[in-house]
C-alpha cells in the first residue's frame, strides 16, 4: 500500500494536463510525472522493481482518478 500520496500540476495553468507526484511504498519514496494519457514516467533515485511495478500503476492510476478527474 502506498502512503502520503501528494500530487501538483506540472504547469502554472492548472487547465493544462499533468500532473507531478509522489508517495512512499515499503519504506521508500518514489516520484514521477503522470501524463493527460495515463503514462507514468517514473523520476528520482528510486524506481519500482518489476513485481511492484504493475501493483504501483493501478494504484496510482485508481489515486489519479479520484482526485483529478472527479
Amino acid at each position: 500500500m502506498l502512503t502520503h500520496f501528494q500530487y501538483k500540476p506540472l504547469f502554472s495553468n492548472e487547465k493544462l494536463p499533468g500532473w507531478q507526484f509522489s508517495f512512499y511504498f515499503k519504506k521508500q519514496k518514489f516520484t514521477g510525472f503522470y501524463h493527460p494519457t495515463g503514462e507514468i514516467e517514473w523520476t528520482g533515485s528510486v524506481f519500482p522493481d518489476n513485481q511492484d511495478d504493475e501493483v504501483l500503476k493501478k494504484q496510482l492510476h485508481e489515486l489519479m482518478l479520484f482526485h483529478v478527474y472527479e
